[in-house]
């Protein structure tokens, strides 16, 4: 590498993210990389800046954030050619745990943007939204609609109130899911289809998902009582729910969900009211790596 552009987010990490950067970009510089610093105001101006970085032929784009802004980042890359760098700083940091990229470190997540490695990987794309870890549906993302509507309390106890308030209301949500080779159609309390495998700062949702291999993973849970979905979910921390009776698991290159009433979210970010059409497009994206993701 020898330069980049950095695209910070301040409000990441309750605030961590410019301390994060801040570290990161001193290292850039101390080996000799030129690093040009940007900051939207906004989600469409941090786009804009993430397009005209790219567009002028930065050598990488680094978010320094979490993967709200590495998803504007793939707005900006997916297709480029140009590849993504991570400056963790995020509260999931899901994008950084899939590409082997210290968490903790951004010095060391610096070093990985400096030695230059690259993987060529797939993308998913909702329409002309793109995504590189995992879109969710159903109960998790009624947590989340609820979660952003709530102004008490703040950080993470918010989704936890988020939670138990949504586990009050569980009810079974008509799918009809529209794969490859089949339709399904079910009662079921959340789906979630991955590029990658990982969302929520380390659930393995769809634990077998591979950005390299042209397709999407789906994870369907059916629908049943609180206390099955309650016993679900630390399971998903190990990736073993899908060996679970009530988690059936699909591949496919094209979906389409469909369900009422459920907003879609993707790289933790809302995409669209369902019903939507998703694809995985192979190779569409670059991402400078720690490891390869498989």
């Amino acid at each position: 590498m020898r330069s980049v552009t950095v695209l910070t987010n301040p409000a990441a990490g309750n605030g961590h993210a410019p301390e994060a950067a801040a570290a990161a970009i001193a290292r850039l510089r101390a080996v000799g990389v030129e690093v040009t610093e940007i900051e939207g105001a906004s989600a469409a101006e941090a786009l804009a800046l993430a397009r005209d970085a790219v567009a002028a032929g930065t050598d990488a784009l680094v978010a320094a954030g979490g993967d709200g802004l590495i998803s504007i980042a793939w707005q900006a890359l997916a297709q480029s050619g140009t590849p993504l760098g991570i400056i963790p700083g995020g509260t999931g940091n899901d994008h950084a745990r899939l590409f082997q990229i210290p968490v903790d470190d951004p010095v060391a997540a610096a070093d990985v943007i400096a030695r230059g490695h690259t993987q060529t990987i797939d993308l998913a794309r909702v329409g002309d939204r793109w995504f590189g870890t995992v879109l969710s549906s159903g109960f998790d993302s009624l947590v989340t609609d609820r979660a952003n509507r709530l102004r008490w309390p703040r950080g993470p106890m918010r989704y936890n109130v988020a939670m138990v308030v949504e586990l009050a209301q569980l009810r079974p949500i008509p799918y009809r899911i529209v794969l490859d080779d089949r339709t399904i159609e079910l009662d079921a309390a959340m789906v979630t289809v991955g590029n990658g495998t990982s969302y929520g700062g380390g659930m393995l949702v769809t634990p077998n998902a591979s950005v390299t291999d042209g397709l999407l993973d789906l994870t369907v849970v059916a629908a049943g009582s609180r206390l099955r979905l309650v016993r679900l979910f630390p399971t998903v921390y190990k990736g073993t729910h899908v060996e679970l009776p009530d988690v059936q698991t699909f591949r496919s290159r094209r979906v389409r969900l469909e369900a009422p009433g459920i907003t879609a979210y993707a790289d933790g970010e809302p995409v669209a009211p369902l019903p939507i059409d998703i694809q995985a497009v192979p190779g569409a994206g670059r991402v400078l790596v720690g490891e390869p993701a498989r």
